[in-house]
């Protein structure tokens, strides 16, 4: 039996629409979505007036059929969702079960466009080996030459192997070839006092002259070349200019040493005179105590020898000490060979010639006479 005031089946006889779940089962037929509408019955809405709710709400036994039905959908849809979210990580997507619910020419579209992932990588293996077309800007102007690297870098100098010339002479030595040096180095006006034969710092810096005026190695030692430069542009010394008296002429002797054995000692002069009965036996300069030390002028006489001895107030070496006025005394000064008149004593008569002091050792004696005067 058709009621005609809802369009719905309310079902007689056996057909009660009972399915297990009661009369909610009739509820899917509601607002005539059912099959069991029959636009004719008495009563009943014309049918263009009724709008056909098919089009409108799509039938949900096509979108969600009876559960017993729907689950395919389901495994469908769970197998899209999974597709897509391969696609979002970039994979390549698949044919899974249900592939057939999409779109043949979304498919399509898919496969023909290029996946992201099989572009090559940004690495250095990537990169391509030549160099891009130059722009507009770039076709009037022909590229500069690439640099030679021969002219940018080149190639250092090989080390020389040949041995550095070997040093005869340096600062301390002693002996009569530094004399000689001194001597042919004064001839051509670099050293400017008399030869002594001690290699000192005055010496030094009279051979770094030599050196740098020819171009040399200006390093203060004599070594074979500078020797050989400086042989060749001298002569040999003469005796008088090896070992002249003193630096200095002599003063006049003071008329308390022309008798006797007499050190006569001028400050005057910076000489030491060694008189025997008012004759020169032999002179060397000297120099004097400083102006907080001065050495004591007076006569007196040698009353020490000490020949190799050190100060105990300077721990300083007086070699061939001839003490004349208690810790005063004449001996010969390393200090005074090297430096010059640039220092002075603590009151001691420095004596800068070693030969002649240690001569002059031997030949006085304890009470010889010395005379200091100006």
């Amino acid at each position: 039996m058709v009621n005609t005031d809802t369009g719905t089946d309310t079902g007689t006889g056996t057909d009660s629409g009972w399915d297990g779940r009661g009369n909610r089962g009739n509820r899917g037929n509601r607002g005539g979505r059912g099959p069991h509408v029959t636009r004719n019955t008495p009563g009943a809405r014309p049918a263009e007036a009724i709008p056909d709710r098919r089009v409108a709400v799509p039938d949900r036994g096509v979108v969600a059929p009876d559960r017993g039905v729907a689950r395919p959908g389901r495994r469908v849809a769970a197998v899209s969702l999974v597709a897509l979210a391969a696609l979002a990580t970039g994979c390549e997507p698949g044919t899974a079960t249900g592939a057939q619910d999409a779109p043949t020419a979304a498919r399509a579209t898919q496969a023909a466009a290029p996946s992201p992932t099989r572009t090559a990588p940004a690495t250095e293996d990537a990169k391509p080996r030549t160099a891009p077309p130059p722009g507009p800007s770039a076709s009037t102007a022909a590229p500069d030459p690439a640099p030679d690297p021969t002219t940018v870098r080149p190639a250092a100098p090989e080390p020389s192997t040949a041995p550095p010339p070997r040093v005869l002479m340096r600062t301390g030595s002693e002996s009569d070839r530094v004399r000689e040096l001194q001597a042919r180095l004064r001839q051509i006006g670099h050293f400017g006092r008399t030869p002594t034969g001690y290699y000192g710092s005055v010496t030094a810096d009279a051979v770094r002259s030599f050196q740098a005026k020819r171009s040399l190695p200006a390093t203060g030692s004599t070594d074979e070349v500078t020797w050989q430069r400086l042989r060749a542009m001298t002569r040999v010394p003469t005796a008088a200019e090896l070992r002249p008296p003193t630096e200095r002429p002599v003063a006049a002797p003071d008329e308390r040493c022309l008798k006797g054995r007499v050190l006569c000692i001028s400050k005057n002069s910076r000489t030491l005179a060694w008189m025997i009965d008012g004759k020169v036996v032999s002179a060397m300069d000297v120099r004097f105590g400083s102006e907080y030390t001065p050495t004591r002028e007076g006569v007196f006489e040698v009353f020490w020898k000490s020949r190799d001895h050190v100060s105990t107030l300077y721990d300083t070496p007086m070699p061939y000490a001839l003490f004349f006025s208690g810790g005063q005394a004449v001996h010969y000064s390393a200090d005074f060979a090297a430096n010059g008149y640039g220092g002075a004593s603590h009151g001691c008569v420095n004596v800068r010639d070693r030969k002649k002091v240690a001569a002059l050792f031997d030949q006085v004696r304890t009470g010889d006479k010395v005379v200091v005067y100006w």
